[in-house]
């Protein structure tokens, strides 16, 4: 059974790589040839490694009798790497799925690993763009402004004089990436025996979510189109206010992309607020417009608009960057979910009710009284949070409980909610915490300056 689901994942894997640029299964997003014999040695290289770190502690546990703790089930996640970690993130970024306890101690899943060394990137930067380095940039980096486990990032400047960072994909991902989702179906074993209160075909849902989110997320063309879609978006909305870093065709390929490098500084700065250098609650609202535009005029929204990813630019425009996680959702689902944002903004819990209901997926009728109950006791808990701290802590500690909350109100009642609408409400949230900041006294449901743009 096991070797069955292993190679179901594995076609749709190359399945999924293929389309992304209808490309055969033999090659990877270059269009180069795979070679089987480096595939071969990097993937059972990566056996070796899953092995090695999981034999140990799975022994431990196992002679101790017990289940391993939420803290040492995410050490383990990070010893083994980027798909891991990813999983993790997504455990942590889905409190409406999982139990809390797994949920908070996800949230410190790092995703940070050492540099290579700049000749392994100048390697892998000529190699995939087909030219020297110095046919492209005028002057580059050598020390990483950022190192992950799928890519790193430089700054650099063109030939043609424009400030731009370099996005580099790290050698041998895609490798372990179809090694490692061979043992997605072990995982997920895994996850029924740690987790009995999960439910399991979320968890189900949630892995193959994953391996597609990873997918794109090795696959530079894309990231590099949903920035043109993006910026097509803003253009031909008449959006001035708000930016999103250019893409630069002739200096990106498969494992390398290249940005317009954005100077600024974060919404919430407070020594920039200090120095009335822009005004902060109308830069909000020029951010918060262009994201409900988005819902609805964009084929998908910014789902990690945590402050660090709004930017100030010196001319007062708002920087939307990281586009690394997005959502979709479609436009009569969008009508549902603010008819539940209404209920919040007016505490009208019935309708908040009735609104998750619709929003949610179940197989029984649900008791929207005592649903309506529950939901009053959980929301009121929002007036309690400091704006301050959610804004500061990235995170958002807060909010991601208020989330664990919901999800286990959602359980007891049979409610599954799409994971997109998980990202959409915390970015709402977000954005409900800054207005707390930004806009005091604000009411982002009443405030003339609000448009839901939801025609």
């Amino acid at each position: 059974m096991a070797n069955i689901i292993s190679a179901r994942v594995k076609d749709r894997i190359l399945l999924a790589a293929s389309k992304s640029r209808g490309l055969s299964a033999a090659s990877d997003t270059s269009g180069r040839r795979i070679s089987m014999a480096e595939f071969g040695v990097r993937g059972s290289w990566r056996v070796l490694q899953t092995t090695l770190a999981l034999y140990p502690r799975a022994i431990k546990w196992l002679l101790q009798r017990r289940q391993p703790t939420p803290k040492e089930l995410r050490e383990l996640f990070e010893s083994l790497g980027a798909t891991y970690i990813k999983f993790g993130q997504f455990i942590a970024s889905s409190p409406s799925i999982f139990p809390k306890e797994y949920v908070d101690e996800f949230q410190h899943c790092l995703d940070q690993t050492p540099s290579l060394p700049f000749a392994k990137i100048r390697q892998i930067i000529e190699q995939d763009l087909g030219q020297p380095i110095s046919a492209i940039f005028a002057s580059i980096d050598e020390s990483a402004l950022a190192s992950a486990s799928i890519a790193q990032v430089h700054a650099a400047k063109l030939l043609s004089g424009e400030d731009v960072v370099v996005k580099v994909q790290k050698p041998g991902v895609q490798a372990i990436l179809t090694t490692d989702m061979n043992a997605v179906y072990l995982l997920i074993r895994l996850f029924e025996l740690i987790l009995p209160n999960t439910d399991k075909d979320a968890v189900a849902g949630l892995v193959e979510e994953m391996y597609q989110s990873m997918i794109d997320e090795c696959d530079f063309f894309k990231e590099a189109d949903n920035l043109r879609e993006f910026r097509k978006f803003l253009s031909e909305s008449g959006n001035e206010v708000v930016v999103a870093p250019k893409p630069y065709t002739n200096a990106s390929g498969a494992k390398v992309l290249t940005m317009e490098r954005f100077y600024g500084v974060a919404l919430t700065n407070e020594m920039a607020m200090s120095k009335g250098e822009f005004d902060p609650a109308s830069s909000l609202f020029n951010a918060l417009n262009t994201w409900f535009a988005s819902l609805t005029k964009c084929p998908f929204f910014h789902a990690d608009l945590h402050s660090g990813n709004l930017m100030i630019m010196p001319d007062g425009k708002v920087g939307f960057i990281d586009f690394g996680m997005v959502g979709r959702i479609q436009p009569e689902a969008w009508q549902a979910i603010f008819s539940l944002f209404m209920a919040i903004s007016e505490q009208n819990y019935r309708l908040m009710a009735e609104s998750m209901v619709s929003v949610g997926i179940t197989r029984d009728k649900v008791d929207v009284d005592s649903l309506m109950r529950d939901i009053q006791s959980l929301f009121e808990g929002l007036n309690s949070l400091d704006p301050q701290r959610v804004l500061e802590n990235r995170q958002g500690d807060g909010i991601n409980a208020l989330l664990s909350e919901l999800g286990d109100i959602a359980r007891k009642y049979g409610i599954r909610f799409p994971r997109a609408f998980t990202m959409l409400l915390k970015q709402f949230l977000y954005f409900d915490r800054y207005m707390e900041l930004l806009a005091p006294g604000a009411d982002i449901f009443q405030d003339e300056r609000v448009d839901f743009y939801l025609n």
